[in-house]
């Protein structure tokens, strides 16, 4: 941290970075009319916002809806601003210009502690660095649905666009009708006048697209109508009525299908293989080769007219396959070298604070605990799937995908053709989790169709693929240690973790040319552990990076996942070896984070900490930030035929402006029966390269029986909108095992909680 705070304050205050630093602003997101082509009855204002004839609204999606809502939280902010019901907001797929970027995600990748980073003023350092990765990704342009960032990211952009066309909307009336601007009103897309003239935004859009609208002042708080009040998602009747198109049920004039057969060893190759018996068999059109990412031959796939064809004719190809170069892998290997790094590396420091070594050596005493946490696999209910076709020297592609600009840019490479000539439709998602940040399946996807000459082919995972040829969460340990002096009281916390990171293997795999070392520090190892708000007087936090060499990749709330669970079940022991209410010993560290506390002391009192409850349960409480937003999870818990059942989860959270509460508590709801899952039973083993997990019975999930009754409570903020699609992920794990704990004595440090159970129904 401190190397890094060098670097770039030295940038900064040489004026590399911030040149005229008061006078440079932003580079503009709104973009111009060129930017959103319009059809005859349409009329683009600027890259976001088109008028329709009759008046409704088109915005730019420049995000993918995999479930969280954000096409509905993303209208909200244009209806709100250009003063029209939500109704009449309708969707259309945003190109590839760079104003349709993600900036926040990239500039929350900063490893900032949240100390300095939410300082009135914060240190020139990081104003320099946020500011210099603000600029990068603006000129990137790099279009993805991640991090928790999608209303962060747009929540003044796309207020200021409707704004801005409300503007030129207003200044076209009144240039009709000879009237002041300011004595004009707008009323569900309708401009009139006392005088009794008006018209509707229809009307007013080819006059509109001729003026230059004036600096524009957004709306107030208390002027919103829309913004905090709870509002159906837009999605939800497409997926009740089957009208919703996900990638699965795309379906094309003559299409073929795809069924993929990948090595079973991770890393592994395809020495040769036998597809006579398959090509022989009904409806079967060819057998296609397919190569790893690096270049290696490491699976086919069959084509045919339909996927159960598909199917069944590649069970019958005879393959040889051989393991990866450098051995097989094994995942209790991996985890005894992470041990072994513990012991014998210091790692990279993130954060230091006085100095943790010498507060251990006046010490009364020194707790230590060591946590693990598995590999995970994402398993989204939607298998990995893509469909191209390619024809003419352009190739169509149309895939459930968070990364349509990075789908193109692979799609091009692997056809050979510039990016002109792809054209990429994003469909819905069934489930992203971070895996639909990967572009894997569908460059296998374009090979295939280039060996099926012009007609298109829909390439479909199965379930076992789809498990065993994953980008996994990483298997991460952890070691943690407090000082406690003689008047009882923690004194300092030093931890050290250890893991592969993630950021640079993605980046060497979706964006080579601006990857950097593997090996370098990468926030993601250590978010939830450098970042705590715990007003320790001595802290060092570090993290040993290692490359074990299984596919890893983004997982939702991806570090956090298991720091959180190292971090707050430590706080726990921490508690009980001071002999302190856990409550209470959390509250004392957060005298200097009031904000932390508040979202804490929410969760203990609509939970009830601290009262009766029935017989034979047991409470346990966690705290955590990730992604700007704060939660705290109190899990209630009992023992029914010696198998932990979860009753309830009360959670807290303050995600900054909330634009539909609707979505937070889903996604809330969501994130807690997801965590749970992994909490209790998520792990993928690897032997002998291969990984045992092939399906949902050996990968099991919480059922509908096994979940706990959810409450959620929003913290009232006026602060800018953060994250909440995966914030609420991090404290469950730690608060149902500080709740076993409470309720049987019994300390829990490895995940899963439970590897071989049969659960009892709550």
């Amino acid at each position: 941290m401190k190397r890094r705070h060098l670097i770039l304050g030295g940038l900064a205050t040489t004026g590399a970075l911030l040149v005229g630093w008061g006078a440079m602003p932003a580079r503009s997101r709104l973009g111009s009319a060129q930017e959103f082509l319009a059809q005859a009855d349409e009329v683009a204002l600027n890259g976001w916002i088109k008028v329709l004839n009759d008046g409704q609204i088109v915005l730019a999606m420049h995000r993918s809806e995999m479930g969280q809502g954000i096409h509905t939280a993303l209208s909200m902010l244009v209806a709100e601003e250009l003063e029209v019901p939500l109704s009449r907001i309708r969707l259309e797929q945003a190109g590839h210009d760079a104003i349709y970027g993600n900036v926040a995600m990239f500039v929350a990748s900063l490893p900032f502690h949240p100390q300095t980073s939410q300082d009135a003023q914060p240190p020139l350092a990081v104003r320099a660095g946020e500011w210099m990765v603000g600029k990068i990704a603006r000129e990137l342009g790099i279009n993805a649905t991640g991090g928790s960032s999608s209303v962060a990211d747009a929540w003044v952009m796309l207020r200021e666009a409707a704004a801005t066309a409300k503007a030129s909307l207003l200044m076209a009336a009144a240039a009709q009708w000879k009237l002041p601007v300011a004595e004009l009103l707008v009323h569900e897309g309708v401009v009139s006048h006392a005088s009794g003239v008006s018209a509707h935004y229809g009307e007013l859009a080819k006059a509109a697209a001729g003026q230059t609208p004036p600096q524009v002042q957004l709306k107030k708080p208390q002027e919103w109508r829309l913004i905090g009040q709870p509002a159906l998602r837009a999605d939800i009747p497409g997926k009740t009525f089957a009208s919703a198109v996900f990638g699965i049920d795309v379906r094309l004039p003559g299409m073929v299908y795809a069924s993929v057969v990948q090595s079973p060893f991770l890393g592994g190759t395809l020495e040769k293989f036998d597809a006579q018996q398959a090509l022989t068999m009904p409806q079967v059109l060819k057998v296609v080769a397919l190569q790893s990412m690096a270049g290696s031959t490491a699976g086919f796939a069959v084509v045919a007219k339909t996927t159960w064809h598909a199917k069944q004719a590649a069970q019958s190809v005879q393959a040889t396959w051989a393991q990866r170069a450098k051995g097989a892998l094994n995942s209790d290997h991996i985890a005894q070298q992470l041990q072994e790094k513990l012991d014998t590396e210091s790692g990279f420091a993130f954060y230091t604070l006085g100095d943790a070594q010498a507060a251990e050596r006046q010490a009364k005493r020194v707790v230590k605990a060591r946590y693990t946490a598995p590999y995970l696999a994402h398993a989204t209910m939607e298998p990995m799937n893509c469909t191209a076709q390619v024809k003419d020297g352009h190739v169509e592609v149309w895939a459930p995908t968070q990364v349509p600009g990075l789908v193109l840019a692979a799609a091009a490479k692997a056809a050979g053709v510039a990016q002109d000539r792809v054209k990429v439709h994003v469909t819905l998602l069934g489930g992203g989790f971070g895996r639909r940040l990967e572009v894997d399946v569908v460059i296998q996807a374009v090979k295939v169709a280039m060996a099926c000459e012009g007609v298109p082919v829909q390439l479909i995972w199965s379930r076992e693929e789809d498990m065993t040829h994953d980008f996994y969460r990483p298997m991460h340990a952890a070691q943690l240690q407090a000082a406690i002096d003689d008047k009882g009281e923690v004194q300092s916390l030093r931890i050290k973790s250890a893991g592969d990171a993630i950021t640079p293997s993605w980046m060497a795999r979706t964006l080579p040319a601006l990857s950097g070392p593997i090996d370098m520090p990468d926030k993601t190892t250590a978010e939830g552990l450098f970042d705590l708000p715990y007003g320790f007087a001595h802290q060092h936090m570090s993290h040993v990076a290692t490359q074990m060499g299984v596919p890893i990749g983004f997982w939702r709330s991806v570090g956090h996942s298991h720091n959180a669970f190292f971090s707050e079940s430590f706080m726990d022991e921490l508690a009980h070896e001071t002999q302190t209410d856990p409550l209470a010993f959390r509250e004392n560290l957060l005298i200097h984070a009031p904000r932390y506390a508040a979202v804490l002391k929410l969760a203990a009192q609509k939970a009830g900490w601290g009262k009766p409850l029935p017989a034979g349960r047991a409470q346990g409480l966690a705290l955590h930030e990730s992604f700007g937003s704060i939660v705290a999870q109190v899990a209630e818990v009992s023992m029914q035929q010696g198998q932990p059942v979860v009753h309830r989860v009360v959670c807290a959270i303050d995600c900054g402006t909330v634009v539909n509460p609707n979505t937070v508590e889903q996604q809330v709801q969501s994130a807690i029966v997801f965590a749970l899952s992994a909490a209790l039973f998520g792990n993928i083993d690897i032997e002998e390269g291969r990984v045992k997990q092939t399906n949902f019975p050996q990968y099991r999930m919480v059922q509908m029986a096994q979940a706990p009754h959810v409450q959620t409570w929003i913290v009232p903020s006026d602060r800018a909108p953060s994250g909440v699609g995966e914030p609420a992920v991090p404290p469950l794990a730690p608060a149902l095992a500080n709740a076993l704990f409470a309720l049987t004595g019994q300390r829990h440090r490895a995940l899963p909680l439970l590897k071989e159970v049969s659960v009892v129904s709550n």
